[in-house]
C-alpha cells in the first residue's frame, strides 16, 4: 500500500526490517548487534542500578534497572517501565533512553523490568513478573525514595499491553495499585481483527503478520480463541471499571492503532479518565527515529502528562 509517512521517518523505513518473529533467536541476536554498535547511554545525574527482585510465587527472580536522581533526597514518585518487543524480544538497557529521560525530565524514579519472554516462556509468565514488580516497588518504596501513593506503569507496544494488564491485576486482586497506566502503541487484542490490523500488512517492522506472529509465540494455540483471559489480551476484559486514569497512544499506520483507540473508548465507557491522543502519518516502530518531530512531540507531551499525573 501507499502511505502518507510524515517526511521525517521515510527514510529510517528500511533499517526496520530487522524485525522478523518468525525466528525469534535469529532476531535477538540481531537486535543484541544492533545495541552493541550504540554509543553507551549519558547517565549524567543519574544513578543506576541494576537488582534482581523476587518474582512470582515459583517464578524466578526479576531482574530490573532502578534509575534515580543524583542530587536531592526529596521523595518522588515513581513510573515503572515494561519494555516492547511483542513479548519475545528486549532487556531493559533497550529503554535506557527512555527511562533516563523520564528521570531527568519527570523528577521521578523510574524501575524498568527484564520480564521473561516467549516463546521459551508464554503467558502468564511477563504479566505476573510485571505484577511482582509493581508490589515489589510498592514494599520498598522507602528505601528507593519513593512516594507508594504515586506510581504510574508506563509501556510501549507489548509493554503497553502489560501495563493495562497489570492495572487490571492489581484492581482484582486487591494489591498495591497504579494511579496512573501510560499506555503506548499498547498490543492489546490477540483476534487481530480491527480494519488498521486486516490494513497494514507491509509497514516497517511492524506489520499484521508480526502482530499475529507475536500473539501465537506468547500464547500458543490459543490465540484469537474462545479461552484467552483478559490478563492477556486486556481488550477481552468486559468490566474496565475501577482502573487508573489512563493516557494511550496511537499511530494512524500502526496494526495496533485501532485496539488502543477502542481500548480508550472502553475506558470512556467505563467512566475512567483518560486522554487520547492519535498521532498522524507514522507507523509502529516511528518513536525509535530520535531526531523525527513527532518523536520530540511525543517526548514532550509525555513528560506533561506524567507530571500533571504525578504531580497534580
Amino acid at each position: 500500500m501507499t502511505y502518507r509517512y510524515d517526511a521525517d521517518i521515510v527514510d529510517a523505513a528500511a533499517m526496520f526490517d530487522v524485525f522478523d518473529l518468525s525466528d525469534p533467536e535469529e532476531t535477538r541476536a540481531k537486535l543484541r548487534r544492533f545495541s552493541a554498535s550504540r554509543p553507551a547511554p549519558d547517565t549524567t545525574g543519574v544513578e543506576v542500578t541494576d537488582l534482581q527482585i523476587p518474582g512470582p510465587p515459583d517464578g524466578p527472580p526479576v531482574p530490573v534497572r532502578v534509575y534515580r536522581p543524583a542530587v536531592g533526597d526529596a521523595v518522588r514518585p515513581a513510573v515503572l517501565n515494561f519494555h516492547g518487543g511483542g513479548f519475545v524480544f528486549g532487556v531493559v538497557s533497550n529503554d535506557d533512553p527512555t527511562c533516563l529521560d523520564i528521570v531527568r525530565r519527570v523528577d521521578a524514579v523510574v524501575v524498568s523490568v527484564g520480564y521473561r519472554l516467549a516463546p521459551e516462556n508464554p503467558y502468564p509468565a511477563a504479566p505476573e513478573d510485571c505484577y511482582a514488580a509493581l508490589q515489589w516497588l510498592a514494599t520498598h518504596a522507602g528505601e528507593l525514595g519513593v512516594d507508594p501513593g504515586r506510581i504510574a506503569v508506563h509501556g510501549t507496544s507489548a509493554g503497553g499491553g502489560l501495563a493495562a494488564a497489570v492495572s487490571l491485576m492489581a484492581r482484582d486482586r486487591g494489591g498495591h495499585a497504579p494511579v496512573f497506566q501510560y499506555l503506548e502503541l499498547p498490543e492489546l487484542d490477540d483476534r487481530t481483527d480491527t480494519v488498521s490490523m486486516r490494513r497494514f500488512t507491509d509497514t516497517p517492522g511492524w506489520n499484521t503478520l508480526n502482530a499475529r506472529t507475536s500473539w501465537r509465540h506468547y500464547l500458543g494455540d490459543r490465540a484469537g480463541g474462545d479461552d484467552v483471559p483478559e490478563y492477556a489480551a486486556p481488550a477481552r476484559a468486559k468490566d474496565l471499571s475501577g482502573l487508573p486514569p489512563a493516557y494511550v497512544v496511537a499511530l494512524e499506520y500502526d496494526p495496533c492503532r485501532d485496539e488502543a483507540v477502542s481500548y480508550a473508548q472502553s475506558l470512556f465507557a467505563a467512566e475512567v479518565p483518560v486522554e487520547l491522543h492519535v498521532f498522524p502519518g507514522a507507523y509502529h516502530l516511528a518513536f525509535l527515529v530520535p531526531t523525527a518531530a513527532v518523536t520530540r512531540r511525543r517526548a514532550e507531551e509525555r513528560t506533561t502528562v506524567l507530571r500533571r499525573a504525578l504531580y497534580g
